[in-house]
């Protein structure tokens, strides 16, 4: 058996809406174009409160969860509950993204922090458009190496 027949993803006993993942990944999109543009951190403190409120399950106290629902219902977006895990764990890298690039900001170190709101923003994308979670997809690697775990 290899690896890509074995599926390894997180998983939690809620349901989240793949539109709203995805209309999130868009305001992801945006707050970091607007970190590029005005070189504000502002920008990044409130994405990361967001994904950290996503990440630790308060996404009922996120804007971006919130105002995403209301954009999904007021377009009649078309809506497929998929398991909240993958998603929590999406959030979590995003934390730790957004934490990296908000340091390094500060520190002055702004390749880093340029390129880490790049891949974000690549990231982010290809959620937005195409409901790809890149985060989801490399979670069965990470948990190999993490767990020390084989496949065959």
């Amino acid at each position: 058996m290899s690896i890509i027949s074995v599926a390894v993803c997180p998983v939690s006993d809620k349901k989240v809406s793949n539109m709203v993942a995805r209309v999130n990944g868009f305001f992801t999109v945006l707050l970091l174009i607007i970190f590029g543009l005005t070189q504000s951190v502002i920008p990044l403190i409130f994405l990361a409160f967001d994904f950290f409120l996503r990440s630790f399950n308060y996404s009922e106290y996120s804007l971006f969860v919130h105002t995403s629902k209301k954009l999904v219902s007021y377009f009649g977006l078309k809506e497929k509950l998929i398991n909240a895990g993958p998603k929590i764990f999406a959030a979590r890298i995003g934390l730790i993204f957004s934490c990296i690039i908000i340091i390094s900001f500060i520190l002055n170190f702004y390749l880093p922090a340029f390129s880490f709101a790049g891949v974000l923003i690549l990231f982010s994308f290809l959620e937005a458009a195409y409901g790809l979670c890149v985060a989801c997809e490399i979670y069965p690697f990470l948990y190999r190496i993490l767990y020390r775990v084989k496949f065959q």
